[in-house]
């Protein structure tokens, strides 16, 4: 036989629905917060990194230098960092490879670095940019190894 008791007990078993969909609200709207700021944490980690590739002293940078050490020049490509230059004298000068893959010549993005020996800007060394997260070249999120004015 059933008593008051136990219904009682029986009742209390579950959350209904209208506290559900609060705790459910309540998770969307800390969500609605948080998510933002993990997006441009995000975004601030990648320029971070694009910076530390083509920067003197970054790792893009100190393998060219390390070329230009061991061949007398700077490579015509970056290809050269990863593959034997065509050119016979350069050939028996590179030490390579620099850098061992050739997915380590792309930004943060997916996009290949843009590489110009001598550079326009840096006419006695090389230009070195990424086209940032716009992914276009000559945009003023492009992130290089000079200052743009």
């Amino acid at each position: 036989m059933c008593t008051g008791r136990n219904i009682a007990r029986r009742r209390r078993g579950g959350f209904t629905l209208i506290e559900v969909l609060l705790v459910v609200g309540i998770i969307a709207l800390l969500a609605a917060f948080v998510v933002p700021t993990f997006m441009s944490t995000q975004r601030g980690a990648e320029i971070d990194v694009a910076r530390s590739m083509v920067d003197s002293g970054g790792t893009i940078a100190t393998q060219l230098q390390l070329y230009r050490l061991h061949v007398g020049s700077f490579p015509e490509t970056l290809k050269e960092l990863v593959e034997k230059p065509d050119d016979e004298d350069k050939a028996s000068k590179w030490r390579g490879p620099y850098i061992d893959s050739a997915d380590k010549l792309k930004d943060p993005w997916g996009q290949e670095l843009v590489y110009k020996s001598p550079g326009e800007v840096n006419q006695e060394g090389y230009d070195l940019c990424s086209n940032g997260p716009d992914k276009q070249e000559g945009g003023d999120d492009d992130i290089c190894n000079y200052k743009k004015e």
